[in-house]
């Protein structure tokens, strides 16, 4: 057997990882052997490194098979052991299976367990994502727990900025964000022979984004095996998508749960902006206390659609001074100590008021009693007016049937819906996925990089309206991210753009490689340029993550009075980075974690959070430096000092001459907002109304330093839309810079020309505009 037929032997035991680039060796090796002038001896020479190179992988290989986990322990209490037989041999006979399980039933930390009996996880790991980082470290200590053993050994995890997954590992769990990031340098995936997409219900736009790579992908690699897992989901769509693959269910709860239907009394004088009936706050208090009354044990669990409400219910049914009962929020921002208080055991009951963050992030234990108001804060894109709602809406059938599934658990359940049974089997099915609902810019971004072809024809499982892609595209020209070719195809009237038609520009070919919003990359480059790097990586880091301001229900006047410390009266980014250097100052000082923490909590900031800002930072400026974009200075010079007297933050200290309105840091830093910011430009109309983008009316929002203080122009990271639109992070801004930073997005109109005779030339006046707003009035120009 000559060396090349050895390697192509032996290349299909050979790790899943090194068989692309192997194949690719032994194609040029082969094309080189029939029109290569090269030495006989130069060929063989090659050859043999390949096939050194391929015995080294299939060693490796071999040295997986032996050291997989000794014993694998199935929990038999668990509703999906019973399914184990079925979902292996599934694994082994297709491509691709769908388990449809509810929570509880064992299934995300069961299956990767399936995978390795049933024989995967050798030559590549077993990926399996999870939409968030707490799940994906949770559950990963959870399988190597099972496994008898720690983390860093057969189980890993990879989150943003922390990765535990050892070389050797079989199993690694990781966000889903996470492995759209590792398809820029292994766009194959090579590495895993099996992935798990688990919680696919939850339609994020990384999860349908995954998707519909994965969609592709398993055409192109006969080897991989995916497996998709959700609690509830339309498992023809997903089946449909996937060539009819096998759909497998999987049973949850163990116990009969009884639904009764209790809407409150309608009150015309109580509606909200939707014209909804908000007694469902009362009457959520009230089904909680008559539970409490009729019934001695057992936890409730009452969902709630906005944190407001939640502080709400808890003082009204804190206001009964229940004897035994422990009253508790739960919603994604609250800390992970308040968070952990939620399954402490005790002698008394408990009652938790949650947002849809309890449906299936966090399984509660001895939940007895689900009282589910039918409301959820659901967000939503505007495309035409780029704004974000964030409207209380109904929600779908699965997500009410996902709530009830809640108890039942560990004794017989009582779900009470505050509304009727017709209002139930009138709501929509499922949930609209994110993709319906969300601003394109990144994804098409990401697709043009990893050259995915039309965003218009990529097979999600929902494809989004052309609206919506034409936006994404609009948004990433207006950041110069994107610029046409010279010769692009034509493309029929009413269609969407295609990605054929574009080509990134040098800067979006940097912003692509930033794990950002596109919007935040787009500040970062630009503030290389105006000096400001060092300050704007700051901003942009704390934009990228959670607020680590907090605001508890019962402390909301203490908090906003120790937020105020930090408050700049003429920009919110600013105000960012006063708690940043108040931050990093109480560290340098304070020289203890305890008092650091004690720090924190004092003024109402989130020390997780933090050091998470931190993390993010120290990443994101090294990634920064990789890319060539270093700013080692600023035009301010030194640090911000900050000085900590007792229990205050002296706020002059915060603040430098530099940043002043008009001051060459303040210009620089805002210009550089502006690059990426620069639809969300508002010029004042009245105090605190400011006149947006297309016309839209927008209010500073309360929370601001800006409210009621604003100048005639301001900047805002976003506009959101609650029971108004209101504008967040925002700065003031000089009208001057609009011109230069908009360049040619600005829009000119000339009127009455006339000729001046002193100067012997035509006059005329000229009116620039951008995004609608008038920037320059009436310019006389030549």
């Amino acid at each position: 057997m000559n060396i090349l037929r050895k390697i192509e032997t032996l290349i299909p035991k050979a790790m899943g990882k090194d068989q692309y680039t192997i194949n690719r060796a032994l194609g040029a090796l082969k094309k080189n052997s029939l029109h290569s002038s090269k030495p006989p001896e130069n060929k063989t020479k090659a050859c043999q490194q390949l096939l050194k190179r391929v015995e080294g992988s299939v060693r490796q290989s071999r040295i997986r098979q032996q050291g997989l986990p000794p014993s694998l322990n199935f929990d038999p209490n668990l509703p999906i052991t019973a399914k184990k037989g079925e979902i292996i041999e599934a694994v082994k006979k297709n491509s691709v299976i769908i388990i449809s399980g509810e929570t509880g039933s064992g299934k995300t930390t069961q299956i990767p367990k399936f995978c390795i009996e049933a024989g995967r996880g050798v030559r590549g790991m077993i990926g399996c994502t999870q939409p968030r980082r707490i799940a994906a470290i949770n559950v990963a200590k959870r399988i190597a727990f099972e496994l008898n053993e720690h983390i860093g050994q057969s189980v890993g995890y990879k989150i943003r900025f922390d990765d535990k997954t050892p070389d050797n590992a079989y199993i690694k769990l990781m966000t889903d964000g996470i492995l759209l990031a590792e398809t820029q340098q292994d766009r194959f995936l090579n590495q895993y022979d099996t992935l798990i997409v688990d919680e696919a219900h939850e339609r994020s736009l990384n999860i349908d984004f995954t998707l519909g790579i994965l969609r592709k992908l398993v055409r192109q690699r006969k080897d991989l095996k995916l497996i998709i897992t959700s609690a509830t989901i339309d498992t023809k769509k997903f089946s449909e998508a996937f060539d009819n693959a096998p759909v497998i269910e999987v049973s949850g709860r163990m116990y009969p749960v009884e639904t009764l239907y209790m809407p409150p009394v309608s009150d015309e004088n109580d509606k909200t902006a939707n014209g909804e009936d908000q007694g469902y706050v009362e009457a959520a208090a009230e089904a909680a206390n008559r539970l409490l009354a009729r019934s001695r044990t057992g936890d409730i669990l009452i969902f709630m659609p906005t944190e407001q409400d939640i502080g709400e219910t808890l003082e009204l049914i804190r206001g009964q001074n229940h004897a035994g009962v422990m009253a508790l929020p739960l919603f994604a921002r609250l800390s992970a100590k308040e968070q952990s208080k939620i399954f402490s055991t005790g002698a008394g009951r408990k009652i938790i008021v949650a947002t849809n963050v309890a449906e299936t992030s966090l399984t509660i234990p001895g939940i007895k009693y689900v009282v589910d108001t039918g409301f959820a804060r659901i967000p939503s894109y505007s495309p035409r007016t780029r704004t974000t709602a964030l409207p209380v809406c109904p929600i779908s059938q699965s997500s009410a049937n996902q709530r009830q599934g809640r108890c039942g658990r560990v004794e017989n359940g009582v779900c009470i819906r505050l509304y009727d049974e017709e209002d139930f089997n009138g709501r929509p099915f499922f949930t609209s996925p994110e993709i319906l609902r969300s601003n394109l810019a990144e994804v098409i971004l990401r697709m043009i990089f990893l050259n995915l072809g039309d965003v218009a024809t990529f097979p999600f499982i929902d494809p989004p309206a052309f609206k919506s892609i034409k936006d994404g595209f609009d948004t990433l020209q207006e950041l110069g991210a994107i610029q046409k070719k010279t010769k692009p195809k034509k493309i029929k009237p009413g269609k969407p753009n295609d990605n054929k038609q574009y080509s990134l520009t040098q800067i979006g070919r940097v912003m692509a490689k930033i794990p950002v919003d596109p919007k935040l990359s787009r500040i970062l480059i630009q503030a290389q340029k105006m000096g400001c790097l060092k300050e704007a990586t700051i901003i942009v880091t704390a934009l990228a993550i959670a607020d680590v301001r907090q605001r508890p229900a019962d402390k909301i006047q203490a908090a906003d009075q120790k937020h105020s410390l930090f408050k700049d009266p003429t920009s919110d980014f600013i105000t960012l980075l006063n708690i940043w250097n108040a931050y990093k100052a109480a560290e340098k000082s304070l020289k203890s974690r305890s008092k650091l923490k004690k720090f924190c909590a004092d003024h109402y900031l989130s020390f997780k959070r933090l050091h998470e800002w931190q993390d993010i930072h120290r990443q994101i400026s090294r990634m920064l430096k990789e890319h060539g974009i270093k700013g080692d200075a600023s035009i301010g010079g030194a640090a911000l000092e900050v000085s900590i007297l007792e229990d205050t933050i002296g706020t002059k200290d915060l603040k430098s001459k530099e940043f002043n309105l008009g001051g060459p840091l303040y210009i620089a830093l805002h210009k550089s907002l502006l690059s990426g910011y620069l639809g969300g430009i508002a010029h004042k109309k009245e105090k605190n109304i400011f006149t947006a983008a297309k016309g839209q009316q927008a209010m500073i929002f309360p929370g601001s330093g800006l409210f009621s203080k604003a100048g005639d122009w301001i900047v805002a990271a976003e506009f959101v839309k609650t029971s108004q639109l209101f504008a967040r992070g925002v700065a003031n801004i000089d009208p001057a810079w609009l011109e230069e930073v908009g360049k040619e997005l600005c829009t000119h109109a000339y009127f009455e020309p006339h000729w001046e005779k002193k100067r012997g030339e035509v006059m005329a006046s000229e009116q620039v505009s951008l995004f609608g707003l008038i920037i320059v009035a009436n310019r006389k120009i030549a």
